[in-house]
């Protein structure tokens, strides 16, 4: 077994950090995780938005909480992660690929409940081995997913 200055194993394979080790955990090195604590989705029209979403994930509007002068959505989930709606960054393009994605048991009954609400851009279903996944825009053109696992 190689060891680091202190007699500390090194990982098979890796990099080890011999820089002083803070309160974490056993062979980490940093002080930031690497959880995910909460995921912003930027929006326009934020009335406009809760509406949209409480329907999506079938939750009452007035069951999340609105902070930051009503700038911020927390929307109500079994996190962490969190999930909010941010009214914020105005200049933030909702181009690109979906930046996570939402969990499902029954993917195809979330394609049909996503037909029930009109949304646009619901892509066929993708089956990647370990995730069968279809991805869909909200109202403001943020790229959104669906997953369900395998």
């Amino acid at each position: 077994m190689r060891v680091a200055a202190g007699g500390a194993p090194l990982p098979v394979g890796g990099l080890v950090s011999l820089a002083p080790r803070g309160p974490y955990p056993p062979g980490v090195s940093s002080p930031l995780s690497t959880r995910v604590g909460q995921v912003f989705i930027p929006v326009s029209d934020m009335t406009a938005a809760v509406g949209w979403y409480a329907e999506l994930f079938g939750f009452d509007a007035d069951t999340g909480r609105l902070g930051h002068e009503d700038t911020i959505f927390d929307i109500p989930t079994e996190g962490p992660p969190y999930v909010c709606l941010d009214a914020n960054q105005p200049d933030v393009l909702p181009s690109g690929p979906a930046r996570c994605f939402f969990l499902t048991d029954d993917l195809e009954a979330t394609v049909a409940h996503l037909g029930t609400l009109d949304v646009a851009h619901v892509s066929p279903i993708e089956d990647i081995g370990s995730l069968r996944f279809v991805t869909f825009k909200d109202p403001d053109g943020n790229v959104l997913m669906a997953a369900e696992r395998r």
